[in-house]
C-alpha cells in the first residue's frame, strides 16, 4: 500500500457498505447487551424491600410523684410542649415543711448532746487518772496513820499498867480502829477509781453513739428536704404532655401515673420478614411514606436490627419442640432513624402507620 498523499484531482476509493448479514449480527449483539444490562440492573442495581407492617415509635416517659398529697397547682395542659425541669404540678407541702423543721430541730438537739459528750470524754481523760492517783495517795496516807495508831496501840498494851491509864489505852484502841476503818474506806475508793480505761471507754462509747444518732438525724433532715422539693413535680426531659390523668385538687399517691411525656425523637420500627434481611445492613438508605400525611416524604437510614424476632419476646413464646410444628415466616423489628423531611411544627404522633422502603445495594 502506498503512503503517498493523494494528488489534486485524484478520486479516492469508496468504502464498501456493510452486508445485510453483518448489520443483523450487530443489531442482535446490541439487543442482547441491552437485555443483559436490564436484567442485571433489575437483579442488582434496584434491589429494595418494603413493608406495611411498620409504625412510628419513640419514648413515652411516665411522670409520677415521689410524695403523696393534694394537688395545689396544675401548670400544664393536654398536648403542651414542656422543657426539662419545668414544673408540671405542685403538691400541697405544709406537712412536709413541718416535718423538715422538726428534723432540723432533732439534728440541732443531737449536735448539742454530741458536743457535751465530747467535752465529757476530754474531761474523763484527765479526771479519771487523777481520781485514781488521788485515791492511791489517800490510801497511802491512811495506811501510814494506821501504822502510827497500831504502834501506839501496841505500846499502850506493852507497858506496865502503872505507867499508863485506862483512858490512854482506850484512846489508842479507838485510834487504831478508826485508822483501820479509814484504810478500808480508802481501799474501796481506790478500787472504784482503778478502772480508768474502762471509764474512758464508756465516755468514748457515748460519743460514738451520739455520732450515730447525729447521722440518723442528718439523714432524716435530708429526706425531709427532698420531700419538700418533690412537692414540685417537674418534667424529666423535653416533650409533649400526653395522657394527663390529674386535676387540681386531686389527691395523688406515690408512684401514681400523672402524665406521659413523648420525647421529640421519633423513629420507625418496621417488622420485616426474616427472608428480607439477607442483604439488609445498618446505614442503608430508606424512604418512608406516612399514611396520615401522603405528601410527607421522609428520608432515613437503617439504624439496627433487633437480635431476635418479635415472637421471642412475647409473654408466651412458641414452644416449637412440642406438638405438631408448622413453619411460619418470622418478622424481625428493624429500627429506622429519620434523617430529613420532618415538619418541626407538626411532630409525628407515635404508632402511626408508615411504609418504609430500604435500598439494599
Amino acid at each position: 500500500m502506498s503512503n503517498t498523499a493523494p494528488q489534486e484531482g485524484e478520486v479516492l476509493p469508496t468504502r464498501k457498505p456493510l452486508s445485510r448479514r453483518t448489520r443483523i449480527t450487530v443489531a442482535v449483539a446490541a439487543g442482547a447487551l441491552l437485555v443483559t444490562s436490564g436484567i442485571a440492573y433489575a437483579m442488582v442495581g434496584d434491589r429494595s424491600v418494603s413493608t406495611d407492617d411498620a409504625y412510628t415509635d419513640g419514648r413515652a416517659i411516665v411522670v409520677a410523684p415521689h410524695v403523696a398529697g393534694y394537688v395545689s397547682s396544675l401548670d400544664v395542659t393536654d398536648n403542651q410542649f414542656v422543657h426539662q425541669g419545668q414544673v408540671l404540678i405542685r403538691i400541697q407541702c405544709t406537712d412536709y415543711v413541718a416535718a423538715r423543721d422538726h428534723a432540723q430541730g432533732e439534728l440541732q438537739s443531737t449536735q448539742g448532746q454530741l458536743a457535751a459528750a465530747q467535752s465529757s470524754l476530754a474531761l474523763a481523760r484527765i479526771t479519771y487518772p487523777a481520781k485514781y492517783a488521788e485515791a492511791q495517795a489517800t490510801l497511802a496516807t491512811q495506811q501510814a496513820d494506821l501504822f502510827k495508831a497500831q504502834s501506839e496501840f501496841l505500846r499502850q498494851h506493852d507497858i506496865p499498867k502503872e505507867a499508863t491509864t485506862s483512858h490512854d489505852v482506850d484512846y489508842a484502841t479507838a485510834d487504831r480502829n478508826a485508822a483501820k476503818g479509814a484504810v478500808d474506806q480508802a481501799q474501796a475508793q481506790a478500787r472504784i477509781a482503778q478502772p480508768v480505761e474502762l471509764n474512758i471507754e464508756q465516755a468514748q462509747a457515748n460519743v460514738e453513739q451520739l455520732q450515730g444518732e447525729l447521722k440518723l438525724a442528718q439523714a432524716d433532715l435530708d429526706q425531709a428536704k427532698l420531700n419538700v422539693g418533690w412537692c414540685d413535680v417537674t418534667a424529666p426531659q423535653d416533650g409533649w404532655i400526653t395522657k394527663r390523668g390529674v386535676e387540681k385538687g386531686n389527691y395523688v399517691q406515690v408512684g401514681q401515673q400523672l402524665f406521659s411525656i413523648v420525647s421529640p425523637e421519633v423513629w420507625v420500627t418496621a417488622n420485616f420478614k426474616e427472608t428480607e434481611l439477607t442483604h439488609m445492613r445498618a446505614g442503608q438508605p430508606v424512604s418512608i411514606a406516612v399514611d396520615a400525611y401522603p405528601n410527607l416524604k421522609l428520608k432515613g437510614h437503617v439504624d439496627s436490627i433487633q437480635a431476635g424476632s418479635g415472637g421471642k419476646f412475647t409473654a408466651f413464646p412458641a414452644e416449637n419442640a412440642t406438638g405438631n410444628f408448622v413453619k411460619i415466616v418470622q418478622r424481625v423489628p428493624v429500627k429506622i432513624v429519620i434523617d430529613s423531611g420532618m415538619d418541626p411544627k407538626q411532630p409525628l404522633p407515635l404508632n402511626l402507620s408508615v411504609e418504609p422502603t430500604v435500598q439494599l445495594q
